[in-house]
């Protein structure tokens, strides 16, 4: 069949269509953008509350707290060493506020995807009908170029902190939800069978043994949500989100460098912090259930 007689859409009816679905979207974000941004300014408010908490508190006092909680998470002193140096080259080289900054936006977005993760992964897991719903949403969510997510949420809320904190959750709670239903439907059939013999309802089986076995899976997730939150970390620097990605994106629009590959290293070594200590914790979980079971 010759390309040109390929059946599709006449140019006038598509921009027709384009049109109405655009003006569409416009006549609600006019209609319901003041709702929608009251309903997530709490979230903003917590978002600027850990900003100006790390900023403002004595850089020395932030670094004590970090490595504290890295040793709490992985109990290395290798990754804590590995931690305090990094983040006093960070602030050697002038970089600690919008490393801060960065820090602060991924907690959120990593605390707001386990909120909704975690509930929808588990709705996946006991609902077979659920699950092919709502993973071809997943699937999409997972293909769709990243710089498409500002599109909506730039229309509706405006350049600055809320809608980046959207669109790093939307981009990056697939892998919390896909790993809580795979964690929960890995739990061996016999140790079900084993609590429903004792008389345990379906809540109590979920909460004292599926979750618990699937804890070391679930970790992963939060791992690797982590790492997709610190990558849209300069795609949502193009909407306004203060941090490690404004440099990197005036690096290239001016062709600078050494900024560009500095706070890029930044935001490696921050990657490489949440990383290995999430991924200490994990295993300090496998190696705790292991003992319990074995």
């Amino acid at each position: 069949m010759d390309l040109v007689d390929f059946p599709s859409m006449s140019r006038g009816d598509l921009r027709d269509m384009r049109i109405a679905i655009d003006t569409a979207f416009r006549d609600f974000t006019r209609a319901y953008g003041d709702t929608l941004e009251s309903i997530f300014h709490p979230i903003q408010v917590l978002l600027v509350f850990i900003e100006d908490l790390l900023i403002d508190a004595p850089w020395i006092v932030v670094l004590a707290g970090l490595a504290g909680l890295v040793w709490a998470l992985g109990r290395s002193w290798k990754i804590v060493a590995g931690t305090v140096i990094a983040l006093l080259l960070i602030g050697y080289f002038g970089m600690w506020e919008d490393t801060m900054r960065t820090i602060a936006m991924v907690a959120v977005c990593t605390l707001i995807a386990v909120v909704i993760g975690i509930p929808v992964g588990i709705l996946m897991a006991r609902s077979d009908r659920a699950n092919g719903v709502i993973t071809p949403i997943l699937d999409m969510m997972q293909t769709m170029p990243s710089f498409v997510y500002l599109i909506p949420v730039v229309m509706i809320f405006g350049l600055g902190k809320v809608p980046g904190v959207i669109a790093v959750v939307i981009y990056a709670v697939p892998p919390i939800i896909r790993l809580t239903n795979l964690g929960i439907r890995q739990v061996p059939a016999d140790v079900l069978e084993a609590a429903e013999a004792f008389g345990s309802s379906a809540g109590q089986k979920l909460r004292e043994v599926q979750l618990p076995l699937a804890l070391p899976t679930i970790m992963a997730g939060v791992n690797q949500t982590i790492m997709m939150s610190l990558a849209m970390v300069v795609v949502a620097s193009m909407i306004g989100v203060r941090g490690l990605g404004q440099p990197v994106l005036q690096a290239i629009n001016n062709q600078y460098f050494t900024l560009g590959v500095m706070n890029g290293l930044a935001i490696v070594a921050i990657a490489i912090i949440f990383d290995r200590s999430t991924q200490a914790y994990g295993k300090r979980l496998q190696r705790h259930l292991e003992a319990q079971h074995g």
